[in-house]
């Protein structure tokens, strides 16, 4: 349908946090998103449906047109590089930031570092930004046992309150970029759709602001 939109939202946190800007925008599912087995709801705006799906997969749900928008967190906005899409809005929510980490005063390893992270698009660029010539290791999921394990000397990963890392006996190091969860829209959309994704930014960004002055 020409006027109609699909909108792919992340899991997890950031649902929890996106649903009521998208309230404010007068936009809700038509029925629980947290209890149903659904990946696809319509909403209380007619023509107006949400994906619920991983984060790391808005981007390419939304530059392919599989959807029209998304929101997702700026860390893996810049992994997957962004292309086909524009990033509208900023909607200062799960904020956190993506950090080098190692263990607490470790000496310099001598040799070519090693680096585990999910981030290996991101941890290149960044290193060769500094000069670095470093081996990267991809993992998954818990980053803080590489270095304690001797698989590798530092990590990049996300860093919120900074607790798991120091009750694991690491620190963060430097910061590659602050993160929060943003609003993208396909480049085809956007051109399209204009005239109904255009009100749609507005009442969110209006949302986004009445949050920030609560």
């Amino acid at each position: 349908m020409p006027n109609s939109l699909t909108i792919a939202l992340s899991k997890g946190r950031i649902l929890k946090e996106t649903l009521p800007l998208f309230a404010s925008a007068g936009i809700e599912p038509l029925e629980d998103i947290y209890t149903s087995r659904k990946l696809v709801f319509e909403t209380t705006q007619p023509g107006v449906r949400f994906l619920v799906i991983r984060a790391t997969d808005v981007p390419t749900y939304v530059s392919y047109g599989a959807a029209d928008m998304g929101v997702a967190g700026k860390d893996v906005l810049l992994e997957h590089g962004g292309a086909g899409l524009y990033e509208p809005l900023d909607l200062q929510i799960s904020k956190c930031r993506l950090m080098t980490c190692a263990p607490v005063g470790a000496a310099p390893a001598g040799r070519r570092l090693r680096v585990a992270s999910k981030f290996v698009n991101i941890t290149k660029r960044y290193f060769a930004e500094q000069g670095q010539q470093v081996d990267i290791i991809k993992l998954y999921g818990a980053m803080e046992l590489a270095p304690i394990l001797g698989l590798a000397d530092q990590i990049v990963d996300i860093v919120d309150t900074g607790n798991t890392l120091r009750a694991n006996g690491l620190e963060p190091l430097n910061e590659i970029a602050v993160i929060s969860s943003r609003l993208v829209v396909g480049e085809a959309s956007m051109k399209l759709k204009h005239g109904r994704i255009g009100p749609l930014i507005e009442q969110l960004a209006k949302a986004v602001n009445a949050a920030q002055d609560c």
